[in-house]
């Protein structure tokens, strides 16, 4: 009986053994799960810094070049309204002065379709 009841203490013990054994490794792959899921999270974390970087890169070039083009059509915009002003204030004059002429100037003519009656 006592061999009996030893072998059942030794298969107790192997069984509190293997049951402490088991939760160990489950501790570990919870650890290892846990690591990896936060490795996972800094690459990602990583890449889009990187990718952002990339981006705001190429959207300062395609905006710099935008900006380039938007101070040409400024200036070219600034000339076109002084060459207009200036051509305004020198031809001015000129033009009044035909504009009264023409509206002053009446001269009374028959029209040619015009049938006297006799």
């Amino acid at each position: 009986m006592t061999s009996q009841s030893q072998g059942i203490q030794q298969l107790l013990q192997a069984e509190k053994r293997a049951k402490d054994k088991l939760e160990e490794a489950k501790k570990r792959k919870g650890k290892r799960l846990k690591q990896a899921k936060e490795e996972a999270t800094a690459e990602i974390d990583h890449y889009r810094l990187q990718r952002e970087k990339e981006f705001r890169s190429k959207q300062t070039n395609v905006m710099g070049s935008q900006g380039n083009f938007s101070v040409k059509i400024e200036e070219q915009t600034t000339e076109t309204i002084r060459n207009l002003t200036s051509s305004y204030h020198s031809n001015m004059e000129n033009m009044m002065k035909k504009l009264l002429n023409t509206i002053c100037d009446i001269r009374p003519e028959i029209h040619p379709n015009f049938r006297h009656a006799v």
